[in-house]
């Protein structure tokens, strides 16, 4: 039997997936092999679109490797599908269980396929991968430096010393890539542009979320995991939230919109009118990051460089 969407529920050493309108499911290691053995069983079955979500990076081996091998895949919100989920009545959640929803949300709301990514743009995305690792583990070693016994400090500094030459080689190889991609270098260009919007942030952006400039920015939020959900019934109007999404995004995303409400005139004066309607801080910092990324997306589309005027 022969099955046009498919889903795929991401674990971080497994991979379940389910073809709509079959009950059973198929389990792999989330390893090259077992993303093999994936990719050949849904090409068997002729399987047109491929869904899974957005889990911390735990898809993107599996996500990068369907693509290259012929399949198109879309990687989407998570919290998107579990709210589909409970509209359908479904509220256990396992694995297979999970497999069969994504399966089912692929077939009614059919999102779209990223396209394939190039050899240079996995590395470039495997580089900003690594530098994030290295920058998180130096943070972790220096809070452990101030707390250490003095018998142990030298160790420590010196592995603090070891992981800033990687980071800076790191981000010799980075700049290697960009150097290779006149449309890199544009984009990179663009975004930079935007007072707030520094190199680490654009360039994270354009590794992690090719999307931008090329959907419309209620998809880029929900990207992102910056776009408010609403909690109103009847006349009760609750407090909106944001889920789900590309993490490294909302964290590069946040010190972005920090330095925005500080320097941007037209972030910082949209960061002083919600506090002064008494908005929480928290709320308003997903505010600036949803107007920022809505503004980073709309010079993309047009390849322009920041004006006031893309408020």
């Amino acid at each position: 039997m022969t099955s046009q969407f498919a889903g795929i529920d991401v674990g971080k050493d497994s991979l379940t997936g389910n073809l709509y309108g079959q009950d059973a499911v198929k389990e792999y290691p989330n390893t090259s092999r077992g993303i093999q053995r994936l990719s050949t069983w849904l090409q068997k079955h002729e399987v047109h679109l491929v869904v899974m979500e957005a889990t911390d990076g735990n898809e993107k081996m599996a996500s990068l490797k369907s693509e290259r091998a012929g399949l198109a895949v879309a990687v989407v919100n998570p919290t998107y599908v579990r709210r589909f989920a409970q509209g359908m009545g479904t509220l256990a959640k396992t694995d297979p269980i999970d497999a069969r929803m994504i399966a089912w949300y692929a077939s009614v709301k059919q999102p779209k396929p990223r396209p394939p990514r190039s050899e240079a743009a996995e590395a470039l995305s495997a580089c900003v991968d690594r530098r994030d690792q290295l920058v998180a583990m130096r943070t972790m070693e220096k809070n452990r430096l101030g707390s250490a016994a003095a018998y142990v400090q030298p160790s420590i500094t010196a592995h603090i010393e070891s992981i800033d030459e990687q980071i800076k080689q790191m981000e010799v190889e980075i700049d290697h890539l960009i150097d290779q991609e006149e449309e890199w270098q544009s984009r990179i260009a663009c975004m930079t542009s935007c007072k707030g919007v520094g190199k680490v942030t654009a360039v994270t952006l354009l590794a992690e979320m090719p999307e931008l400039g090329h959907e419309k920015r209620e998809q880029i939020a929900a990207l992102a995991g910056v776009a408010p959900m609403n909690r109103d019934s009847g006349r009760k109007s609750g407090r909106r939230k944001t889920r789900g999404g590309r993490s490294k995004l909302r964290r590069v995303l946040f010190m972005a919109a920090m330095s925005a409400a500080k320097f941007n005139p037209v972030i910082h004066a949209f960061y002083q009118r919600l506090i002064k309607k008494g908005k929480p801080k928290s709320v308003v910092m997903v505010a600036c990051m949803h107007k920022l990324l809505t503004i980073l997306n709309a010079m993309l589309r047009k390849n322009e460089m920041w004006r006031p005027d893309f408020a």
